[in-house]
């Protein structure tokens, strides 16, 4: 089977664009620009990525590529990279391009077959081609008149913007037009084959090892629970953790999920005292996090008793990325208690079986296991759970107030038939405190956030359009029934520029 190789040189976009690819059908692997190329390749990407390609750092492309007669298309940097060492020049001039641009093609061509002369696409560079290597041309520009594609022969080419975003008109096509007219490819992989491949892996890599994994009732860790379960059956022990820091009654749902449901003996630690003393006093969120991870750790360590060596985690690709996790030169954005916030020294070899899927794939797969509906459509709930979504330090009441509010939040979406309209809801309590009126009395309570995004795979999320009169029952029930909030808020900003959890 034929695959496309994505090379990546520290785009945030690299496993999106791997998604894409198989989306399309076509099995992708990413690897480093500095890894010895795997065989039987049927079309190379070269990613885009933060350096310029004259950097004195910048990342080289490997000369083998070139040699091997194989389909390449280089996406920003990459394409950058393919201009620079064909003999062309690249340089920063006064126009940067950022966000959405318009692009027209000037010259007909395969890669852009079925698509308008005219588009919307998503730029993201500084430096611009001024000057082409021989034989090459340009396809297309933008309205500065920057070429945004070039074809350097028949079998490779160069897009300056990145079709793999949502934001860009026809990114589908494009890479379709690429991979099936242009490197003649078959389409020949699905998530079905994930899932069996992934099976045999984890039952050929453990053999009769044992495996602990940690259950949160999420939609993550629940796929990756009931994967790993389909290959080593009882050597998987689940473990959940009550730290404190879960929605209203969650122990009660996740054991009743997983006993009832799945059949899998599921073990509940309440750990709450433990996890709430170390994070006594503490306000930055960072730290919120190391604490979290280092702790789950040692409640494993203390649960496996010697007798389980791996651990397995939901981590998903989402997770990855803000962690800076994808690759050696992607930039961080914040710790994820499952990739950033894990000690140094641990006892156990970590299994990630979902670490490159994003969580729309993640839902797909846990169809194919033949998870249950309503589990797979949980809205996401974060590791550190309500520690990032209390701006500040944590106490006891501060947690009775949001478990509280949320329940509200959430119950009101599905009573109203409006939950499964949104990808995830939740709320935030903020350290600020504001005057409000309470029948005739003054009152000095805490500022409640809402926050609800709309999202396919979680990279990127615009805030939902919820009907008013929805947030205004939730903003009535939530101060007439939670003592100590005197003001709700709507949080309606996307991502980018924020991220989804508040912290």
């Amino acid at each position: 089977m034929k695959k496309v190789v994505i090379v990546d040189y520290g785009s945030q976009y690299t496993q999106l664009l791997a998604r894409r690819v198989r989306e399309l059908g076509v099995y992708s692997e990413v690897i480093q620009h500095d890894d010895v190329l795997p065989k039987n390749i049927g079309a190379i990407i070269l990613s885009g990525g933060p350096k310029s390609v004259n950097d004195e750092d910048a990342l080289p492309l490997d000369k083998n590529i070139l040699n091997k007669n194989i389909p390449i298309l280089g996406i920003c940097y990459g394409m950058q990279l393919l201009t620079k060492e064909l003999g062309g020049v690249i340089e920063k001039i006064e126009i940067s391009e950022y966000g959405k641009t318009e692009l027209q093609i000037i010259k007909k061509d395969i890669i852009f077959e079925g698509i308008k002369d005219n588009f919307i696409v998503w730029m993201s560079h500084g430096d611009s081609v001024v000057k082409l290597p021989d034989n090459a041309y340009t396809l297309s520009k933008t309205k500065n008149n920057i070429s945004a594609c070039v074809k350097f022969s028949e079998k490779i080419y160069g897009i300056q913007f990145h079709p793999e975003v949502m934001h860009t008109e026809f990114g589908f096509e494009i890479l379709e037009n690429f991979l099936f007219k242009i490197a003649k490819l078959e389409k020949n992989w699905s998530l079905k084959n994930f899932v069996d491949e992934k099976i045999n892996y984890i039952r050929n890599e453990l053999k009769n090892e044992k495996a602990i994994i940690a259950l949160s009732g999420g939609v993550d860790s629940s796929v990756a629970a009931v994967l790993v379960h389909k290959a080593i059956g009882e050597n998987l022990k689940a473990v959940f953790v009550n730290h404190g820091l879960i929605r209203l009654n969650e122990e009660i749902e996740v054991k009743k999920i997983f006993n009832e449901l799945l059949g899998i003996n599921l073990t509940i630690v309440d750990a709450k005292e433990k996890f709430l003393n170390k994070l006594k006093g503490v306000c930055d969120p960072e730290k919120k996090r190391k604490i979290i991870g280092e702790e789950f750790i040692r409640v494993f360590e203390d649960e496996a008793k010697n007798n389980y060596k791996y651990l397995i985690q939901g981590t998903i690709y989402s997770d990855v990325i803000e962690s800076a996790a994808s690759g050696k030169n992607t930039a961080k954005i914040k710790s994820h208690h499952n990739v950033g916030g894990l000690p140094e020294k641990i006892d156990f070899k970590i299994i990630e079986p979902l670490k490159y899927l994003f969580k729309d794939e993640v839902r797909k797969v846990g169809e194919i296991l033949g998870i249950p509906h309503h589990i797979l459509y949980r809205h996401p709930f974060p590791g550190p759970g309500l520690a990032i979504r209390i701006i500040g330090e944590i106490t006891e009441e501060k947690l009775n107030i949001l478990k509280k509010a949320d329940s509200i939040f959430i119950e009101t979406l599905k009573e109203k038939k409006w939950y499964d309209n949104v990808w995830q809801a939740f709320t935030v309590l903020t350290p600020i405190k504001t005057v409000g009126v309470t029948g005739d009395e003054r009152s000095y309570d805490y500022v409640l956030a809402i926050r609800s995004v709309d999202s396919v795979e979680g990279m990127t999320a615009n805030w939902s359009k919820i009907p008013y009169e929805i947030l205004e029952e939730v903003s009535t029930k939530i101060t007439n029934q939670v003592k100590g909030i005197g003001r709700v808020v709507y949080d309606i900003t996307s991502k980018p520029p924020a991220t989804i959890e508040w912290e």
